[in-house]
């Protein structure tokens, strides 16, 4: 672990008028923020900041203070997982406002789930959406996929307990540090999420959990699984603006579908109606999108063109395919093209008899 390289990170977060976005193009275009901190240092500065954001960048008030953090996380045996380094969530790196650093508290290692969802939902949670988290886990158990949540009342917690129950992963992600926890009813539930999955934070160890927390958590859970679950929502609420950042993201968005005059299903009902989530009612409805099922149909068989040629990044892409099926995120991360050119190039290898596509945006080589 490079402590100082987290050191300049966390006060690169700092600088107002910064952000996420910029701030991973900065480390990028420098190779570090160790290498950013050392061109700030420089006679001739960093030439992509205007003069009043470049003054704020590394003062030696939010380097101290950058340092207490790493020297806490440490001293709480916490994890920290860096946007540049291989153990940081996979699936997070193709979110563009993505975090640059996470405290992670738990054994772990997030990249070795091959399939993961999140489970999002009202904190009113009523005995039909605890019904169905309690049908759905059970239901995708034997696939044994990573489930993720926020750990709040009502549909975060069952889906975390239900997860418990029922043997599998759960990750909570949290929208404050570690030197608090939120709700405080939920501590007794912390030892086996810990050891389960574990739990994440952006935040530095003393943050409390403010309201503008909760919606950068929401961006976390979204980004880090292939797919998102509203279980139940009111008309307005957290779960849909993750719902919402997922179909920012390209990810698979589903809803439970209830009564028209039930106030935890219009959320839901109304997700549905405007295209924003597709409708399932059972588990088993979930697999068969997402193509965890086996396949049991015969599919038409389009005989390919023979010596077909490839170039340019639609060979990149080919070449990086098997006959088994990969997710359409990991394709855009691995080949550094972005996922929108990825999408298009699916299309054109379709067309062309050389893969398959999959419910739950999984490609796989035909030829």
């Amino acid at each position: 672990m490079n402590h100082q390289e987290y050191q300049y990170v966390l006060a690169l977060q700092e600088v107002k008028g910064i952000g996420f976005v910029n701030a991973k193009k900065l480390i990028n275009n420098y190779g570090s923020a160790t290498n950013l901190f050392l061109a700030h240092q420089s006679k001739e500065g960093i030439k992509e900041l205007k003069p009043a954001i470049s003054q704020q960048l590394f003062n030696m008030q939010t380097l101290l203070k950058a340092e207490k953090e790493i020297e806490k996380a440490i001293a709480n045996n916490l994890n920290i997982l860096y946007f540049k380094e291989p153990d940081f969530p996979e699936l997070l790196l193709n979110c563009s406002d993505g975090p640059l650093l996470l405290f992670y508290d738990g054994v772990k290692k997030l990249n070795s789930f091959n399939k993961t969802i999140s489970i999002v939902g009202t904190r009113n949670i009523t005995p039909y959406g605890r019904a169905f988290c309690e049908e759905l886990i059970a239901a995708v158990k034997d696939y044994r996929p990573l489930i993720v949540s926020g750990f709040a009342f009502g549909v975060d917690i069952a889906a975390h307990t239900e997860a418990l129950k029922n043997q599998l992963p759960t990750l909570a992600v949290l929208a404050h540090g570690y030197g608090t926890l939120y709700p405080k009813e939920h501590k007794r539930f912390y030892p086996d999420v810990k050891e389960s999955a574990g739990f994440l934070s952006e935040f530095t160890y003393n943050e409390a959990p403010l309201r503008e927390n909760f919606l950068k958590r929401n961006r976390i859970v979204a980004g880090i699984s292939q797919a998102t679950i509203v279980v139940e929502s009111a008309a307005r609420g957290g779960a849909l603006v993750t719902a919402d950042i997922a179909n920012s993201y390209n990810k698979d968005v589903f809803a439970v579908p209830g009564k028209t005059t039930d106030p935890y299903s219009k959320g839901c009902n109304n997700l549905i109606k405007n295209h924003k989530a597709a409708l399932i009612t059972s588990g088993q409805d979930l697999i068969t999108q997402l193509g965890w099922k086996q396949q049991t149909t015969t599919t038409q068989v389009k005989q390919t063109e023979l010596f077909i040629t490839l170039e340019g990044e639609e060979k990149t892409l080919y070449d990086l395919l098997t006959y088994e099926a990969l997710h359409l995120d990991h394709l855009s991360r691995t080949s550094g093209i972005p996922i929108y050119k990825v999408s298009n190039l699916v299309f054109q290898l379709e067309m062309k008899g050389l893969i398959q596509v999959l419910p739950g945006k999984l490609i796989k080589k035909t030829s």
